[in-house]
């Protein structure tokens, strides 16, 4: 895992229910950060950004993650486009370049 980045581009995991999928996505979280390794850094994008905000159980998983040294990113562009900054409690702001550079040195593991 700490080769990986992971790119979290939603906040409910897979196409089924989302109730369901807002649950596996944090059971996911939850056993990551329990973990001895962890992935490089956490790129959140598009609707992954409001996985960050107050409406997330998520984001205190991924604030522990954070809190353990793993960069925990929000894609600039969604969090504007989503108007979520002032709702944001855990990650910092970022950039898809940012994103790039990650994604030019270790492999990306997406989470849709």
């Amino acid at each position: 895992m700490q080769n990986k980045v992971i790119f979290l581009t939603t906040d409910s995991m897979g196409n089924g229910e989302r109730e369901l999928g807002t649950q596996i996505l944090e059971t996911f979280f939850t056993l990551l950060k329990q973990r001895e390794q962890l992935p490089a850094a956490i790129f959140c994008a598009n609707r992954g950004v409001f996985a960050l905000t107050e409406q997330s159980l998520v984001s205190v998983h991924l604030q522990e993650i954070a809190d353990k040294g793993v960069p925990v990113l929000a894609c600039a562009t969604c969090v504007d486009y989503y108007d979520v900054r002032d709702q944001l409690t855990s990650g910092e702001i970022s950039s898809m370049g940012q994103f790039m550079e990650l994604a030019a040195k270790y492999e990306v593991m997406t989470l849709a």
